[in-house]
């Protein structure tokens, strides 16, 4: 998909398709009136018939619209225009490209991003819709023998801005939008590709790929052997049952030559979840292929922030392991010993994100960060807590909270923040470990994961995402979303700035 952006009047646009906004109740947007105007109320008279009143989720395909050098237009409905907020937007540009990849049309001009919403300027407007427009194109079919057949492709699409003034924000939102539109991309084939396909091993290679792509990544793999010599324990139990064999993937960004602290990303990568010993029910496991979704986004984030050369280091943990049962796996009640040197009772192996994490939470010390922020899709308990609309935010430092909320806002991928109060530590206690790795089920189990989790993030600026409830969907529209690629972005671009 080709983007460009531009301003100029509507009807002496030569395009296939002219996407513009009808409010209700059949009150014209500035574009579709110019086109009325231009076409003597063609338009208009067309409305008055009732065939469309502005209402969300309408659309209305015109064809050969007088005096105007466009093929078709197309006429969104927009709502009520004082109610007009983020979501709404996002909605109403992602219902317009699905029905116009369904014309046949190969390119278009959008002016939709002429739209009032509230709080937010042309460079927010026009980033939103090409990441909203990335996502509705998106499909997943490598693995069908017979693919759909589509019509022809969508190739171009012009954005519309007011003034010429508006162009280099613009421009910087479309390169912006692309980058985050390909890392969100990234993460959702990572995690919708099969676990027999997506092992430790691949999660590797995919890193080694970036580098490649990227010379401003360096990429770094330790083995299992190389794990235990590490004395990362607790992550080297988790991948002891599965002849897949786990991997510790470093990558290093460096957008800065002076010794700026890096913000280091930390990724639950298990790559498949059976729930070890600790064996789930088997319909539980329906959708464990995307437990490493936490790793996807870290890949995805790494990947924007070479692509838009932002002058910042980052480096990125990945813990990637797959928790199988079996004769060699981990036993509940077995005892480790992590990297920080506290032991661990584990009394529940499917408690398995939580062992990779505090091992390479301690191994990101060595980079001595700026902040540390972990990703995974950790707990049922967020699921239940938060639903699928929010992330769940466990943090350290309140500033660094801040900072990601306000990042989720700006970026719609948004989180909320729960708290790791000292009251509930004494749930994770042991009679034979310093430390157990579930507390009192059902019991706060997103916040004790969390509250695990801090006791190995002591020595640094620390926030921990759990993105089970966001990261994926199940049911009959299974599926990677992407998240939480853009507000890790969002956050990587505000540290930019500051």
């Amino acid at each position: 998909m080709e983007f460009s952006v531009k301003t100029g009047h509507p009807e002496k646009q030569r395009t296939n398709c002219i996407i513009a906004g009808v409010f209700e109740t059949r009150r014209l947007s500035n574009t579709a009136e110019r086109l009325d105007k231009a076409s003597k109320g063609y338009l208009g008279n067309i409305l008055r018939r009732g065939d469309i009143n502005g209402s969300p989720g309408q659309t209305l395909l015109i064809h050969n619209v007088p005096n105007t050098l466009s093929d078709r237009v197309l006429l969104t409905g927009c709502g009520k225009e004082r109610e007009l907020g983020d979501k709404e937007y996002r909605d109403i540009i992602r219902k317009a490209i699905k029905v116009l990849s369904q014309t046949g049309s190969t390119e278009a001009v959008l002016c939709l991003t002429e739209l009032n919403v509230k709080g937010r300027n042309t460079h927010w407007k026009i980033r939103q819709a090409v990441e909203v427009i990335l996502e509705a194109l998106y499909s997943f079919d490598q693995f069908k023998s017979k693919k759909e057949k589509e019509r022809r492709t969508l190739r171009r699409l012009v954005l519309t801005v007011a003034t010429r003034r508006d162009l280099p924000s613009a421009e910087r939102a479309v390169s912006e939008g692309e980058a985050i539109g390909r890392a969100v991309t990234l993460a959702k084939n990572l995690g919708n590709l099969p676990p027999n396909v997506c092992t430790p091993i691949y999660l590797a290679k995919e890193a080694e790929a970036l580098s490649t792509q990227f010379p401003t990544i360096q990429t770094t793999i330790l083995n299992e052997k190389e794990i235990v010599a590490h004395k990362m324990n607790a992550f080297a139990s988790v991948g002891q049952g599965s002849k897949n064999p786990p991997r510790l993937i470093t990558l290093e960004y460096r957008g800065r030559k002076d010794k700026q602290k890096p913000v280091v990303l930390v990724g639950k990568g298990i790559t498949f979840d059976t729930g070890g010993n600790s064996l789930k029910a088997p319909l539980t496991m329906i959708g464990m292929k995307y437990d490493m979704c936490g790793a996807a986004a870290v890949l995805g984030a790494i990947r924007a922030a070479a692509e838009l050369e932002m002058p910042i280091n980052i480096v990125g943990v990945i813990a990637a392991a797959e928790n199988m049962p079996g004769n060699t796996a981990t036993r509940p009640e077995d005892i480790v010993t992590t990297l920080s040197g506290l032991t661990v009772e584990i009394l529940n192996t499917d408690a398995e994100g939580r062992l990779v994490l505090c091992d390479a939470l301690t191994y990101s010390e060595r980079f001595d960060p700026d902040v540390v922020i972990d990703i995974a899709t950790l707990t049922m308990a967020c699921i239940l807590a938060l639903g699928s609309h929010a992330s769940g935010l466990f943090s350290n430092h309140n500033p660094l909270a801040n900072d990601l909320i306000q990042a989720g806002n700006e970026s719609g991928d948004r989180c909320w923040q729960l708290p790791i109060w000292d009251d509930y530590q004494d749930a994770l206690s042991s009679p034979f470990a310093d430390v157990a790795n579930i507390g009192n089920p059902p019991e706060a189990g997103a916040i004790l994961a969390a509250c695990f989790l801090s006791r190995f993030a002591k020595k640094f600026n620390w926030a921990h995402l759990d993105v089970a409830g966001s990261a994926f969907r199940l049911g009959k529209e299974r599926a990677a979303t992407g998240r939480p690629v853009p507000l890790l972005v969002q956050y990587l671009l505000d540290r930019c700035t500051k």
